[in-house]
């Protein structure tokens, strides 16, 4: 079972908690950001692409609030400067009432990262999205460094892009979703082979998340018991992962390309959730 400080038991779904009691109306949901938010990691079973826990959301979402729309225009790979001048802009002439917006997270990844600039970038950012008329919902980034070696050096950089959110949302009104608090994420069952992303039932769990904090049922099956932790996750050695999955990603940061350089949001107009 998911071990985690904001769970709620499975047997609270749908009966002693009355979800939806003091959740807010929305009609149009817009997701920014990067491969978090474009759901690399979760394969979508209907399809080519990824599926991710907007998806899985903006579906729950639909099932409280008929003729529910939803935009994706995330991308991965995105530095906080590229997904603010590719998709702010694009969410806002939309004009929806819910919009999503994690950035920063490759950022800190990197040298010469500045959290006081991502964090005044931020407050800029969830200002013009908030005098658009949209509710925001913003994230602190699941802790990645129990699972990949070497990273944990990378700790303070975590903590304080995570600071700056929690300030942006509280100076804004914004909606909050605190993942490095939720001790779920501390399972490797819910990370993908690369350590890095979240696999499918780690966007269930944002997922589940997420509607907590919009007061909307979750799906029962998002805090169902995890499956035994398959062998070759679990016997895959520090060299081995780095060579696999590593190495890739240092050659792409020294000839100055990114994973989705050819890759166009998935959803990019708001349609009905079907």
């Amino acid at each position: 079972m998911l071990v985690s400080a904001n769970a709620v038991p499975a047997r609270a779904l749908g009966r002693t908690r009355r979800w939806g009691a003091l959740a807010a109306e929305y009609s149009s949901f817009v997701a920014i950001g990067d491969s978090f938010t474009e759901g690399v990691g979760d394969p979508d079973p209907d399809g080519d692409r990824y599926r991710g826990w907007a998806d899985l959301f903006a579906r729950r979402a639909a099932r409280h609030w008929p003729g529910f729309a939803y935009a994706n225009l995330a991308v991965r790979g995105r530095l906080f400067d590229r997904i603010v001048d590719e998709q702010v802009v694009p969410a806002i002439k939309q004009s929806p009432d819910l919009v999503s917006f994690a950035a920063g997270g490759n950022d800190a990844l990197r040298p010469g990262f500045n959290p006081t600039q991502l964090s005044t970038r931020a407050h800029e950012v969830v200002r013009l999205l908030k005098a658009s008329g949209a509710e925001v919902i913003l994230f602190t980034c699941a802790d990645i460094t129990p699972h990949i070696p070497g990273i944990a050096v990378l700790r303070k950089r975590f903590i304080a892009t995570n600071d700056a959110y929690k300030r942006v949302a509280k100076r804004h009104g914004a909606v909050l979703v605190d993942l490095w608090d939720d001790r779920a994420f501390d399972d490797p069952r819910l990370w993908s082979e690369d350590r890095l992303h979240l696999n499918t039932l780690g966007h269930q769990r944002v997922a589940y998340d997420v509607c907590r904090a919009l007061d909307i049922e979750p799906d029962p099956a998002w805090v169902r018991p995890l499956p035994d932790l398959p062998r070759p996750r679990r016997e895959m050695n520090g060299v081995q992962w780095a060579g696999r999955h590593l190495a890739p990603w240092v050659k792409r940061r020294l000839t100055g390309k990114s994973s989705g350089d050819t890759v166009d949001p998935k959803r990019p107009d708001l349609t009905e959730v079907q």
